[in-house]
């Protein structure tokens, strides 16, 4: 079995990732192809922790265009990302992984608080953590969220679950000759306003030296293929 390159990872699906082929809500059947391909990966050797949108129930930004005040909106979305953890914990489950959903904003009923050395010694131990409800503060988006649990938990490097193979320089599915970049720096990001993941989560990011990979999840085996460093990706890094 080949070592993967990169020991400890977070990896950031998006709420919009677990629709599916449809419009809202969770699909039970494109959780269950995320937790299949975790588990492949964390078979392979990796130690793997998760952060999750919401973006498929409730999106803060949209919340407070309608009229909810910005602060209610986020702590919403915040609330939906707990529901997608959940439900992610509940198809790793179903692959036979072990793993803890620990929320930002307390819920004890339902999962654990976020308790950093908790959380590394649950993968220690072989567990997948799911880090849900963000940073627990409004005004964040869950890709910061991602950047700074990454940080916390010593991760040697982030995974950016997308609808694509990489970055490029627009949207591929609405410009045919859009440029595929195979390597870019945080800085290089920042000045073309690439839209990988917003300006905090690729500065703290680059302050911390976490490479950031972004693929595409829609083949099976890709984040198997990406942590051993031979999947197609992006990787953002300092230069």
């Amino acid at each position: 079995m080949t070592t993967p390159k990169y020991a400890r990872v977070l990896l950031k699906v998006s709420g919009e990732a677990l629709m599916g082929a449809g419009q809202f809500g969770i699909d039970i059947d494109t959780i269950d192809r995320i937790a299949r391909d975790v588990k492949q990966a964390h078979d392979a050797g990796s130690e793997i922790c998760l952060v999750v949108g919401g973006g498929n129930i409730f999106r803060g930004l949209a919340g407070s265009a309608k009229g909810i005040d910005r602060s209610t909106a986020d702590y919403m979305g915040m609330l939906a990302t707990v529901m997608n953890a959940l439900a992610m914990q509940a198809g790793l489950e179903r692959v036979g992984l072990e793993s803890r959903v620990q929320s930002a904003i307390a819920m004890n009923n339902v999962c654990e608080p976020y308790i950093r050395r908790r959380a590394i010694r649950h993968m220690e131990k072989g567990r997948v953590v799911i880090f849900a409800a963000g940073t627990g503060n409004p005004f964040f988006t869950t890709d910061t969220a991602a950047a700074l649990r990454a940080a916390e938990m010593n991760c040697d490097a982030m995974l950016k679950a997308t609808q694509v193979d990489g970055v490029y320089s627009a949207d591929p599915k609405k410009v045919p000759d859009a440029i595929r970049y195979d390597s870019l720096s945080y800085h290089q990001v920042l000045a073309q306003n690439l839209q990988v993941m917003d300006a905090a989560a690729i500065s703290l990011s680059r302050e911390n030296r976490i490479p950031i990979l972004v693929f595409s999840l829609a083949e099976a085996g890709a984040l198997t293929e990406v942590l051993a460093g031979r999947g197609r990706a992006t990787i953002i890094e300092e230069k």
